[in-house]
């Protein structure tokens, strides 16, 4: 006899994967709350951070393509950090259509902790180089596999 849907047994949270996810990404955050803290940013804001440091100026779009975030949830961050000091937003003077992003010289000068922040949330996870690699190429694959 064929289980029906409301017959089969229900997963417990120990056997969701979404839950592990969220769990872990709760907990990473979590461990770089007190060192961003230091200098005064939240989590969100070090990633923009990261990517205008890799990529220089952007536009708001490129932005939330980099980051995975749609635009009402971007410009409210983008705007605290305007009034940080720490980014600038401009129209676009070729296409007034977009807002272009850039560092202040406040936002530039928090790079010289972005690898000592690295190399702390690192030792924080505990794993080498070959399981740090495994780890991040695994959950890459994941978020590939599962965005539209």
């Amino acid at each position: 006899m064929a289980s029906t849907p409301s017959t089969l047994p229900t997963p417990g949270l120990s056997e969701q994967l979404c839950f592990d996810l969220y769990a872990a990404s709760r907990a990473v955050t979590a461990a770089y709350r007190p060192v961003l803290a230091e200098h005064g940013l939240t989590y969100p804001q070090y990633l923009v951070l990261i990517v205008l440091w890799e990529h220089g100026t952007s536009t708001v779009r490129d932005l939330a393509d980099h980051l995975r975030l749609d635009h009402g949830t971007l410009t409210p961050l983008l705007r605290r950090m305007e009034l940080g000091g720490h980014i600038t937003r401009r129209r676009s003077s070729g296409d007034e259509r977009y807002v272009e992003v850039a560092l202040t010289p406040s936002g530039d000068a928090l790079r010289s902790h972005a690898s000592g922040i690295h190399c702390d949330m690192k030792d924080a996870i505990g794993l080498d180089e070959e399981g740090f690699s495994a780890l991040q190429l695994a959950l890459r694959v994941l978020t590939d596999r599962v965005s539209p």
